[in-house]
């Protein structure tokens, strides 16, 4: 038995990447899982985003696990789309009570613009309030606790070196996830409900340039040094995240609330 036997989870952003590894491995521990991702492109992102086969792969594969699994095409910057989705998923599948905001978009190695900030930031920090907004009420009135994951960055927790908007668009919200994971945390405490942060480092992803960093410092070269780990190693493995995240959401971190977990490589103890 799988030490999330019997949950449902509710993901964004979960049709590859990151998002994609946290439903294989939630499931791998007994999940069931409401999987959502935008799957469309967004003319301010520079590499290409996921689609709707991608979406559906990733239900293969907890099919493929014996678990249950729901999805839907949904823009986390549309609370009420999200909210059908949640609806439409626990339907099926019964309350949620694991939370992984984890939809996310880069500027990668783009020239930023005032739609790019637009679109980091909605989708980066308003994309994490509208996934909390939404399921929190629910878990409260089911009374079951449960776990929030809210995926940040090592961005997140220092400054970045470079005035390039869209960098300051990634670092700005993905702080400010920060300090809605420790609001939450707060508010939500009493009724037994845990929320944390997880902070990686650059991930092998296609968001990343699959670990590849050279697109973004062509760009923004004073980025060079920050992009760089203290481990020998240039990405971590999206596996990597959705261990920690596995932990977070289980009994072994009953106790844990209210704190970031790095999964970087010793990037931020570097600097």
């Amino acid at each position: 038995m799988g030490k999330l036997e019997g949950k449902v989870a509710f993901i964004t952003g979960a049709a590859r990447g990151q998002g994609r590894a946290h439903a294989v491995r939630l499931a791998e521990e007994g999940a069931d899982i409401v999987a959502v991702d935008v799957c469309r492109q967004f003319d301010s992102v520079g590499y290409a985003m996921a689609t709707r086969d991608d979406l559906d792969e990733t239900a293969r594969l907890v099919k493929d696990l014996g678990r249950g699994v729901v999805t839907s095409e949904v823009d986390v910057r549309d609370a009420a789309a999200l909210a059908e989705a949640l609806e439409s998923g626990m339907a099926e599948l019964g309350q949620v009570s694991v939370v992984i905001a984890n939809a996310g978009v880069g500027p990668g190695g783009m020239v930023a613009d005032d739609q790019q900030w637009d679109d980091i930031v909605g989708v980066n920090l308003k994309g994490v309030f509208n996934t909390g907004r939404v399921v929190i009420p629910s878990m409260i009135e089911a009374g079951l606790g449960g776990s929030i994951i809210l995926t940040s960055s090592t961005g997140g927790l220092i400054g970045s070196p470079t005035n390039n908007a869209g960098m300051l668009g990634y670092t700005a919200a993905k702080h400010g996830v920060i300090g809605l994971m420790r609001s939450w945390a707060n508010y939500l405490a009493p009724h037994r409900i845990r929320v944390n942060s997880i902070a990686p480092t650059t991930v092998r992803t296609p968001m990343a340039n699959n670990g590849d960093v050279s697109l973004i410092v062509q760009h923004a070269p004073e980025l060079e040094n920050a992009l760089t780990n203290a481990l020998p190693v240039e990405a971590v493995e999206a596996i990597d995240i959705a261990n920690a995240a596995a932990w977070l959401a289980s009994d072994e971190a009953r106790y844990v609330t209210g704190t970031v977990v790095p999964v970087d490589a010793g990037n931020i103890n570097r600097r």
